[in-house]
Order: structure tokens, then C-alpha cells, then sequence
């Protein structure tokens, strides 16, 4: 039947991932970065497309929103939420530009920018990742098996083993989530 083995696939994925002590310390070294930089006065920006832009609009609202409980906002936004700026620039310049010109405006060095890319290779986002090198944004890149373009471009590098591109979003969704979890807990530890 095709639903189980879909959720089976789901779970192989998932399954190497927990395996993969190199993989499991790379999310551990991100979330750390991420609150060094929010207690540091920076912020954490997200991009993707697609897909990947409900995914990195969703975790840039579980840090500026709230994740699990009741705690002051962080701040943190998917760069493709006002869409008058995305398509004036797309049009007068390239879609390539839309996040790199962005970045240019409201980065500061130190920030975080988290590009999502089940293949690694989008333009965009590969634009966007040399800007914030010249800035002194700090990138991770959250991509498919393979790392694509964004590999040579990362400071932190997630790559999900698949090619599969829903089981590569279903494992960044769980990936983000585990990120902003420890986030929230290292910043606003809960009373026991």
C-alpha cells in the first residue's frame, strides 16, 4: 500500500539521520550558533522557495512567534513574506537577486541566514549566500543529500540523506523544529 510505504520511507530517512552522530552534532552546532547570535543582538533569517519558503516562513514564526511556550519574541523572518519588494526586484533586476538584495538592506555581520534547498542549487539562494560571505553573515545551508552549490557556501551544512524531495522537506521540517527547540530552551530555560 502506498501510504505505508511512504510513512516507511519518511522514517528510513529520519532513521540515518539519528544514526549519524556527525549529522546529529551539526544541528546541535547550528542551534548553538543561533543562540549565540539572539543573545547577541542579531537576528536569524531564512529563505527558500517553494516548499522550502512555507518551511523557512514556518521556522522564522516558531523564533519570532513562540515555539512551545510563552517566552519573548526572537528576531528572525523569512525574506520572501513582502511580495511587492519580491517582484519589483525580480522584475527590475533577476529573480536571482530578490535575497541577496535584501540581505544587503537589513544584515548585519554576525546575523544567521538559513537557505532551504532540497537540491542545494538554487540560484537565488546561492546569490544570496556569497552576499552574506561578503557581509559577514554566517550561513547554513539546509539542503538535500548532495549539498548542491550551497556545500562550498556553508558554514554549517545539513544534508539530509535523500533525493527524495518530499522525504528531504519532511526531514528539514523535523530538523528545524529540533533547532528552534533547543533555542528556545537554552534562551528561556523552563522552572522545574
Amino acid at each position: 500500500m502506498r501510504i505505508k510505504e511512504s510513512i516507511k520511507q519518511s522514517i528510513a530517512v529520519k532513521q540515518q539521520i539519528l544514526e549519524n552522530e556527525a549529522l546529529v552534532q551539526t544541528i546541535r552546532d547550528v542551534s548553538q550558533s543561533c543562540a549565540d547570535t539572539f543573545c547577541s543582538g542579531g537576528k536569524v533569517l531564512f529563505c527558500g522557495n517553494g516548499g522550502s519558503a512555507a518551511d523557512a516562513q514556518h521556522l522564522a514564526a516558531e523564533f519570532s512567534g513562540r515555539f512551545y511556550y510563552d517566552r519573548p519574541p526572537l528576531p528572525s523572518e523569512a525574506l520572501h513574506v513582502n511580495t511587492s519588494y519580491l517582484t519589483a526586484v525580480a522584475n527590475d533586476y533577476s529573480y536571482d537577486e530578490v535575497y541577496a538584495r535584501l540581505l544587503k538592506g537589513i544584515a548585519q555581520a554576525g546575523d544567521i541566514l538559513v537557505g532551504i534547498s532540497t537540491s542545494g542549487n538554487s540560484a537565488n539562494i546561492i546569490r544570496a549566500f556569497e552576499t552574506a560571505r561578503e557581509l559577514g553573515v554566517i550561513t547554513v545551508g539546509l539542503t538535500g543529500r548532495t549539498g548542491g552549490k550551497m556545500k562550498n557556501l556553508s558554514d554549517f551544512l545539513i544534508c539530509v540523506p535523500s533525493d527524495d524531495t518530499p522525504r528531504i522537506q519532511e526531514a528539514q521540517i523535523m530538523i528545524g523544529h529540533i533547532i528552534c527547540e533547543l533555542v528556545e530552551s537554552a534562551l528561556f530555560p523552563k522552572e522545574s
